[in-house]
């Protein structure tokens, strides 16, 4: 239903635009008063780039702050992340993730980039703090926000946004109307602006999820995803429909598909119940992080990392590492 509303395909979209008027006038008041000085932002003293969307829903924010993260990596840049901690409840704030940090403290996001890239990552509501305890531990060059576009307090230095290609901003209107927490013409005043599938338009950066072989979660053999036996599909991600036509497209059949709330917790209970005998379970990897420590022996994720084509890519990662430097 909410899909069908963001979209205009409902028209009950008309209802909620009281509220929506509503929250723009707070979210465009709340960007005046740091505009303008009234309220004051905390600027690090490393760079900081902000990787967000203007739209609710997952769009592959994630898997770019991986990509930025690996690349910067490549060219010899310590970098560090923040996330607000969506899905996670932490005894005390900020907190540095360790290999032992669970996603029920952290969120599976936060989780998800510490184990692929091994970089120092933090959180807390207040992003500032989360800077702050990466830089009493850590001697970072640069620190990548994991969304926190709308997130004024923290001064940024560099703004991409990702937007989902297939979506783009459904009806324009903010929420709970439509997806906006911004109108797409703060897209003027952005750095970059990165497109996940569908049609770029002018000066869009084009980018496609490329899954990798599907990598078993209890022992960490890896297969590729069509040769696995009578599939269920799981996703608990912004979009899972992007996560079944995933699997579609690499030749798989999923018997059922299981679309979930996006930083849905998850226990085994819940997951087991999923399939019977003989099925096999596949899941993203922003799931496997919060099933790995009970997952049976034919459970599977497939994980996906960005690819971004043009030249766009390159002088935005030489933009950055000058800035790190």
């Amino acid at each position: 239903m909410i899909a069908r509303i963001w979209s205009g395909e409902s028209p009950l979209w008309r209802l909620l635009l009281p509220l929506s008027w509503l929250y723009g006038l707070v979210s465009g008041v709340i960007r005046i008063c740091y505009t303008l000085g009234l309220k004051r932002a905390w600027r690090a003293p490393v760079p900081v780039v902000v990787v967000g969307n203007l739209t609710a829903g997952g769009n592959g924010k994630t898997p770019v702050v991986i990509w930025l993260v690996e690349h910067l990596q490549q060219r010899g840049i310590r970098v560090g992340v923040v996330s607000r901690g969506y899905g996670g409840k932490a005894q005390a704030y900020p907190l540095l993730l360790t290999a032992d940090t669970t996603t029920a403290e952290a969120g599976d996001e936060p989780v998800l980039i510490f184990q692929r890239t091994g970089v120092p990552v933090a959180v807390s509501p207040v992003r500032a703090d989360a800077v702050k305890a990466i830089l009493a531990h850590h001697d970072v060059q640069i620190i990548v926000t994991d969304d926190g576009l709308q997130h004024y307090a923290l001064a940024r230095d560099v703004e991409i946004v990702v937007i989902d290609g297939e979506r783009r901003f459904g009806n324009g209107w903010w929420l709970p109307a439509g997806p906006m927490r911004e109108r797409a013409d703060r897209l003027k005043s952005v750095d970059a602006a990165i497109v996940n599938g569908g049609i770029p338009q002018a000066g869009e950066i084009p980018m496609r999820l490329e899954p990798g072989l599907a990598v078993n979660l209890r022992t960490g053999e890896r297969c590729d995803v069509a040769l696995l036996p009578n599939i269920v599909a799981m996703a608990g991600i912004g979009h899972p429909p992007r996560f079944f036509a995933t699997l579609a497209a690499c030749g798989a059949n999923p018997q059922k598909c299981v679309p979930l709330a996006d930083h849905q917790s998850l226990t085994y209970s819940d997951v087991s119940a999923l399939l019977v005998a003989g099925q096999t379970l596949v899941m993203t990897e922003k799931d496997a992080v919060k099933c790995r420590a009970f997952a049976e022996d034919n459970w599977w994720y497939l994980p996906v990392d960005a690819r971004l084509s043009g030249d766009q890519p390159d002088v935005l990662l030489d933009r950055l590492t000058s800035l790190a430097r």
